[in-house]
């Protein structure tokens, strides 16, 4: 039930990132407009867009003119010249990005004023007319379009000027179609204009500011704006309507407040942003876009280049500090954006982020976030991540061919953000949920199997391929005396549970010493040490462990006895030696475990001990790794199918033999026998006499008094 539970809980998981990236397309957070901005940027570079030859030129004021023509300001007269000039070859629309609020400096009347002059002088300068009524009567003259600047601050204004400018007849009219665009708008505070008598005589008035990001990138340019609460056009959309000499600028908007859509402007229907902008799909530099300043008074332009042309004056040289940063990766002038933005609508090749592509982007990042969650939680990590990394491309593929193919800016950023953090965040729950059912299985396995095999196995997988290796190794055997009649003699299923008490004690002992389980066979048990990882003190942790064995079977026993149940003792066989160690069997199904003669030998060693009346044999080849152990020898035993005599010991303890006899009257009567003396049989029997329950002492008497002698036992049963 928990298992179904956690599931559920899981499958909930890869809601977290869609939800964090919904809350993301919500409050469209400045560093996730960085990115997507970036995004797009990264799109344009990958494709400028082509420059088509379209009816939009730029006189430069750049550097080599204003070598030239002189220093910059240039004289209102001058500027009247440029105006007559551009008006003579036939341009539709003359358009300033250059500011005229202060009076020229270079008029009569102000250069005047720093001389001492006498009174018929003054009268004459006086009746002389300033430059920049000059520049008016040939502004007034031509299809010319003046810039003003915009500012958040409280800026003085003229209300002079910005009345008579709304009054005139020239001024653009603006058409409602629906919802007025009303907060949509960047809105500044107030204009920084042109001199009244300038702004009056122009055919337009638009703004030359730009809202660019922020880092600076002039991505999109207005072409209307919100100043002091009135919707003014600006530099670019007015330059659209004087050269098609109309008077309307139609603002339609999407309803429900929801902004903008399109701006026609004439016969130019023009998409827009909510907030009125066109988002500018640049070109890379080119110098048809372009005619310096100086050229045009050096008469060198042909008369029909410029016919029906919109051309801007504006400046690229560094001093004049009008430059502005591209998508591109370059710095332009800032007429140039004017410029590029113009000519998409001349050309009709608009870039557009249409207002339902917030709605697609967040149906994109939950479908997207929500599979691959789904799939890091269900699949294998690779197999996961490669369907993922191919999830992601095809979603940034998307995003790159909406804008090739279609001019469609979609924001595949944002999903991708969604689309990797579900990723993660599953495929690291799903790595400690394995982690965690690793070790749960482990744990599990561990009860199957030996914990250092399966750590050993985790660590060495190559460790499961089938073979074996020769190896030292040491091994216990164990068995419970009359199992099989306790069996018949109680419930079975209390004398199983008895069993499985007792053999939980005894592998929990053999794990302590860091054993490996080789088998269980009914009470038996069999443990090898030095395998499958190399022990060097094996010996000795075999008998420290049988030992331990020893002693809490005893204790087991004497309980179960007390009880009235008639449990029998163990008796464990102990030996050493070198066997082939490792996996035996098929590709089907293998075993972990040792073969060879020291196998045998350990599992005889513990049935010889129902004969010798002992409870631990250990072999000398054993003890001879156990320098500090305390034993007695048994003598040489010759094994039921062997040939060669094994060295046999018992270890001495209290919990082992409480009746032995002394240890140093052992031993003395133990020489004897083994070296045949005739007084081996009275110190046994004399042993016997005073200890009748000691079992070794009985069987050498036996032996002794039945003409055997040494310490020869050949065995001819199990």
């Amino acid at each position: 039930m928990n298992k179904i539970h956690g599931s559920r809980l899981a499958l909930l998981l890869p809601v977290l990132p869609a939800l964090c990236g919904l809350l993301l397309l919500i409050f469209d957070p400045l560093p996730l407009q960085a990115l997507r901005n970036n995004l797009f940027d990264q799109y344009q570079r990958w494709s400028p867009r082509e420059y088509q030859a379209a009816p939009v030129r730029i006189i430069d004021i750049d550097d080599d003119s204003l070598s030239h023509l002189g220093q910059w300001p240039w004289p209102r007269t001058r500027m009247a010249e440029m105006v007559d000039r551009l008006s003579e070859a036939g341009a539709a629309a003359i358009v300033f990005d250059v500011m005229f609020a202060e009076a020229d400096r270079t008029s009569p009347q102000i250069v005047s004023a720093h001389w001492p002059l006498n009174e018929r002088q003054a009268r004459e300068i006086a009746a002389l007319p300033d430059h920049d009524t000059i520049f008016a009567k040939h502004i007034e003259q031509a299809s010319v379009v003046l810039g003003f600047a915009t500012t958040h601050n409280n800026f003085p204004v003229n209300a002079a000027s910005t009345a008579a400018t709304e009054a005139t007849p020239k001024a653009a009219r603006f058409v409602y179609a629906g919802d007025p665009p009303g907060h949509w708008l960047h809105a500044f505070d107030n204009p920084i204009r042109a001199l009244p008598v300038l702004e009056q005589a122009a055919h337009g008035n638009g703004a030359v500011s730009f809202v660019p990001d922020s880092d600076g990138v002039v991505r999109r340019v207005p072409l209307v704006l919100q100043i002091a609460g009135q919707v003014q056009p600006t530099l670019a959309s007015e330059a659209l309507r004087v050269a098609q000499e109309t008077h309307n600028i139609i603002l339609k908007s999407a309803g429900h407040g929801a902004g903008l859509t399109q701006i026609r402007i004439g016969e130019q229907i023009i998409p827009t942003t909510a907030h009125g902008e066109i988002w500018v799909h640049y070109s890379r530099p080119v110098r048809e876009r372009y005619i310096p300043a100086w050229e045009l008074f050096d008469e060198r332009i042909p008369v029909d280049k410029l016919a029906g042309h919109i051309v801007l004056i504006g400046s690229s040289a560094q001093g004049l500090m009008d430059l502005r940063f591209s998508p591109l990766g370059q710095i332009i002038p800032g007429v140039e954006a004017h410029a590029q933005a113009l000519e998409q609508v001349l050309t009709g090749h608009f870039l557009q982020r249409p207002g339902w592509a917030r709605a697609i982007e967040a149906i994109v990042l939950l479908a997207s976030s929500l599979l691959v969650g789904l799939l890091a939680l269900r699949m294998r990590v690779l197999y996961a991540a490669a369907a993922s990394l191919l999830l992601l491309s095809a979603l940034l593929g998307a995003g790159w061919y909406a804008f090739a193919d279609h001019q469609l800016l979609l924001d595949s950023a944002t999903p991708a953000i969604g689309l990797i953090l579900s990723f993660f965040l599953c495929s690291l729950f799903q790595h400690f949920t394995s982690e965690r059912e690793q070790r749960w299985i482990k744990t599990a396995f561990t009860r199957y199997v030996s914990p250092n095999r399966v750590s050993h196995l985790i660590e060495h997988p190559d460790a499961m391929a089938l073979g074996g290796r020769r190896q030292e190794c040491s091994f216990i055997f164990t068995d419970l005396a009359g199992f099989t009649h306790l069996m018949e003699s109680i419930d079975p299923a209390d004398a199983v549970a008895l069993l499985n008490n007792y053999l939980d004690a005894m592998i929990a002992i053999a794990f302590r010493y860091e054993g490996t389980l080789d088998r269980i066979v009914g009470d038996a048990v069999a443990i090898m040490f030095s395998a499958p990882v190399f022990q060097a003190d094996h010996q000795a942790r075999a008998l420290a462990c049988a030992l331990e064995m020893q002693a809490f079977a005893s204790h087991y026993a004497n309980e179960q006895q007390a009880r009235g149940i008639a449990f029998g003792q163990t008796r464990i066989g102990v030996h050493s030696g070198e066997v082939i160690v490792g996996n035996f069997g098929g590709k089907t199904m293998f075993d972990y475990r040792a073969l060879g003669d020291a196998v045998n030998t350990a599992s005889r060693l513990e049935s010889v001990n129902k004969h010798l009346g002992t409870r631990i044999c250990l072999s000398a080849t054993t003890l001879a790794g156990c320098p500090n152990a305390r034993t007695r020898p048994v003598g040489r035993i010759i094994l039921l199918g062997k040939s060669e005599a094994l060295s046999v010991h018992e270890p001495l303890g209290a919990d082992l033999a409480p009746c032995q006899a002394p240890e140093e009257a052992y031993r003395t009567a133990f020489a004897a026998m083994q070296q045949e003396r005739p007084e081996a049989a009275a110190l046994f029997n004399q042993l016997a006499s005073d200890f009748p329950d000691d079992p070794l002492v009985r069987l050498h008497s036996n032996r002794l008094n039945r003409g055997e002698s040494g310490d020869l036992i050949v065995m001819n049963q199990k």
